[in-house]
């Protein structure tokens, strides 16, 4: 079955008690996404496991909206690859559109593009972190319905963010950072802040995209070893889980 496609162009006001849970995500093509985990892994492999993070993300993206205060979507590019998340994602998600050039006016076009249609608040949300605690997308969701206007930012390890959600469509987030560095968080924070909007800062995590946090991920989710930064249990995975112990065996 293929999902509903939203448009912006449409304003809905039974979404603005909703919470817009997006992942920002690609179309699933062999040599288009996660290519930088090949080596080790193959294109074909590194598209597969792509897609086994796509269905673990928003399982428990799905899981957190059937509370009622959310709703699941992918934001996704590029426009005519609809059919490759056929059967990908949960009842009730549906997809919109990216656009724009740069990775920062595409985010700022997807959190008005939501907006638009009628959310309350959405939540930008990278494909590259299976393994996130229901518990923070509750929280971000939640944070964002109170009253009064802030973001809500998860920082990575790595010094990137995994997550960002806004109640407004303020540029101020997106612009002159200098993305895919070290310093992505650090500069978001510091516009957010220069900015004069309340920042709520959402628990560490990390996402994968190399060889390195690939053997992370294997160490979270075949041998039960939290992420250094944390004790706190992440996200099953399951889909991830058994794609990662077909590769690789299991685990003592």
């Amino acid at each position: 079955m293929s999902c509903l496609i939203l448009d912006p162009s449409h304003f809905d006001p039974a979404l603005g008690s909703k919470c817009a849970l997006a992942v920002m995500a690609k179309a699933p093509r062999p040599g288009k996404v996660k290519t930088r985990l090949c080596p080790p892994l193959t294109l074909e492999q590194s598209a597969a496991l792509n897609i086994c993070f796509l269905r673990d993300t928003t399982q428990n993206i799905a899981e957190v909206a059937a509370g009622g205060v959310a709703s699941g979507l992918i934001s996704y590019t590029p426009v005519g690859d609809e059919d490759l998340f056929d059967g990908l994602l949960p009842d009730g998600f549906a997809l919109i559109p990216q656009r724009g050039d740069g990775f920062g006016e595409r985010l700022l076009a997807a959190a008005k593009d939501l907006l638009a249609c009628g959310f309350g608040a959405v939540c930008l949300i990278d494909s590259d972190s299976p393994t996130v605690p229901a518990s923070v997308f509750e929280k971000a969701a939640a944070e964002l319905n109170r009253p009064g206007d802030r973001i809500v930012l998860g920082g990575s390890d790595d010094g990137g963010y995994y997550l960002i959600g806004l109640k407004q469509p303020h540029p101020e987030p997106f612009a002159n950072i200098n993305w895919s560095t070290p310093a992505v968080y650090a500069e978001t924070a510091l516009a957010i802040a220069s900015a004069g909007i309340e920042l709520m800062e959402l628990p560490i995590w990390y996402d994968v995209d190399d060889g390195k946090t690939l053997d992370l991920l294997c160490d979270e989710l075949l041998e039960s070893k939290p992420p250094y930064f944390t004790q706190a249990p992440g996200y099953p995975a399951p889909h991830s889980r058994e794609f990662l112990q077909q590769l690789f065996g299991p685990r003592p």
